[in-house]
């Protein structure tokens, strides 16, 4: 297999506020930026907070690096001058809150949300976006909020922020342990995940220790605000407890065939 060349961001600044996209809970942006490009923007100041970035981040890459479709993900500066002439109370604060380096996806122009009823899904790409969201603990691809987008006839997958979200419990958050995901039952690809054994073997060998440690180093020290812990022990955490899942891989395959077969 040939050696994956080390994930990089880049960084745009914002240099227009377009629209709010108020279909998500955390109310992203749709903003220009001094690349002349379209991105979707979520912000710091939202009320989620830095982890749903740290979560959308890492997750988005782990996609990319396993060869799913993601859009490009790049950091974005906000500088403190937006927000004052916004009329909109509740952006205003937003904007205002999130002054300096944010997270946003390119923006897919014409893409449209994915549905279960009109798109069939092939067994293998099922199988690995399922894969990938039992791995990360991503609650949030549901036939009600699927996170998914047809865009040029493919699809790619968006909104990772409320993934890995045992980071908000306490500091042994990370600590290796079983660790059920029941919420796998509500999957909108799982009825056609047929093939999660061999996306196991497959992923396995792709998602290596160093691609994982690649990954989290992508994580700006400002973003990780547990001021007792210094950034690089807490990027530690994240890949403990990647690995851990990791090779835990058998465990979750098996529940999510389990929870597949109660369904069909």
């Amino acid at each position: 297999m040939p050696a994956t060349a080390a994930p990089e961001l880049r960084t745009v600044t914002l240099t227009r506020y377009v629209a709010p996209l108020r279909e998500g809970g955390s109310l992203p942006g749709l903003m220009e930026a001094d690349d002349g490009f379209l991105y979707v923007v979520k912000f710091r100041g939202a009320g989620q907070g830095v982890k749903a970035l740290i979560a959308e981040l890492i997750v988005g890459e782990i996609a990319r690096a396993l060869g799913l479709r993601m859009p490009e993900l790049v950091f974005c500066e906000l500088d403190e001058s937006f927000g004052r002439t916004e009329p909109d109370e509740e952006i205003q604060d937003l904007l205002q809150g999130s002054t300096g380096r944010n997270l946003a996806l390119h923006y897919l122009s014409g893409a449209i949300t994915f549905d279960s009823l009109v798109t069939t899904v092939e067994p293998h790409l099922a199988s690995q976006i399922v894969w990938l969201d039992m791995l990360t603990l991503n609650v949030d691809r549901t036939a009600r909020n699927t996170n998914m987008l047809m865009w040029h006839k493919e699809l790619w997958l968006i909104d990772h922020g409320a993934a890995l979200y045992v980071h908000h419990a306490g500091p042994e958050w990370a600590a290796p342990r079983p660790r059920l995901f029941p919420q796998i039952k509500t999957h909108v690809l799982l009825p056609q995940a047929s093939e999660l054994a061999t996306v196991d073997a497959e992923y396995k060998a792709r998602l290596t220790p160093e691609i994982l440690r690649a990954i989290v180093a992508l994580v700006p020290d400002e973003w990780l605000t547990n001021g007792d812990t210094s950034p690089e022990a807490q990027r530690a955490d994240y890949v403990r407890f990647l690995e851990a899942r990791l090779a835990a891989s058998e465990t979750f395959v098996q529940e999510a065939q389990d929870a597949r077969h109660a369904l069909i």
